[in-house]
């Protein structure tokens, strides 16, 4: 076997054991990368959501109540939670893997009520109400989900439709009736709103850039083993080629071999310097075996 094979054999083994785990390392990396950018983009929607329901509460919702037909047909678009949905189905044409919900352990709507799953979110954001958000993971018909809740705090505002059914506008009474939506406290904890996101998203990116990794890493490493295997070429092995072949001119009786050339002070050129020391001993030692 060749010098030259043997090197990039010794190169393969180093570069693939060191890939391996560079690529183990990277993968788990841009795996929790693409899971926070994820998170991120659900943060930026509920900030957009929360600015909705703020704008609805301190502008809309006191112009809508002006309104006459306020009074007789309930309008939807005075209540925050409608105003953030509505506009979140609209996002959602941008970005379809997300879905949100203002879920409620006591609404008003009952599309609106909380599932298992979001009622234990609920209680859990109620028994920790330092906690600003609560971030998971869970099991869904169509595969593993993440998701990303925020606590929904009763503010005066809310109080003026779920306090008591007696305080309550009579057209919303009219359209959900008196039997849910009310006793709401303030500051109290009454729902979260919750975006979802399937796994496979932060799982696509991931995937989508460790294949990127890989490429630049494997041109990489063939860039590096064709830059060594010309250095090794020329300092190594073609000095220690022309030594071989003057050797063997010499073991042949010729005597006209040329002083081979030193360059540099490495390892090689010592060997190139020991050669033409040889070479100068054995000229003068078979000229003194002629010369008897």
């Amino acid at each position: 076997m060749k010098l030259l094979t043997k090197f990039n054999l010794i190169l393969l083994v180093i570069f693939g054991a060191s890939g391996l785990l560079i690529c183990q390392l990277a993968y788990r990396f841009l795996s929790n990368n693409a899971r926070r950018e994820v998170l991120a983009q659900a943060e930026l929607m509920v900030a957009g959501t929360r600015a909705v329901r703020d704008y609805t509460t301190d502008d809309l919702s006191p112009l809508l109540q002006q309104n006459p037909r306020h009074k007789v047909r309930f309008l939807a678009e005075t209540i925050p939670a409608f105003a953030a949905t509505t506009t979140f189905n609209k996002v959602r044409k941008s970005y379809p893997e997300y879905s949100y919900k203002e879920a409620t352990l006591n609404p008003t709507n009952p599309e609106d009520r909380a599932s298992d799953w979001e009622a234990d979110l609920i209680h859990e954001l109620r028994d920790h109400p330092e906690q600003e958000r609560v971030v998971g993971e869970r099991d869904t018909p169509s595969g593993p989900a993440l998701y990303l809740a925020h606590p929904i705090k009763v503010d005066p505002a809310c109080l003026e439709c779920h306090s008591t059914p007696a305080a309550a506008p009579h057209a919303m009474l009219a359209v959900y009736g008196s039997a849910n939506g009310f006793d709401w406290k303030p500051n109290e904890i009454v729902g979260a709103q919750i975006i979802s996101v399937p796994m496979s998203v932060p799982v696509a990116i991931a995937n989508q850039a460790f294949r990127s990794l890989l490429v630049m890493l494997i041109l990489t490493l063939l860039l590096a083993i064709l830059a060594l295997d010309a250095g090794v070429y020329w300092l190594v092995i073609r000095p220690l080629r022309l030594v071989s072949e003057s050797g063997d001119r010499i073991s042949k009786g010729d005597k006209n071999v040329p002083p081979l050339v030193v360059s540099g002070k490495d390892e090689i050129a010592s060997v190139v310097a020991s050669f033409n020391r040889m070479r100068v001993s054995l000229t003068k030692a078979l000229a003194m075996l002629e010369e008897s």
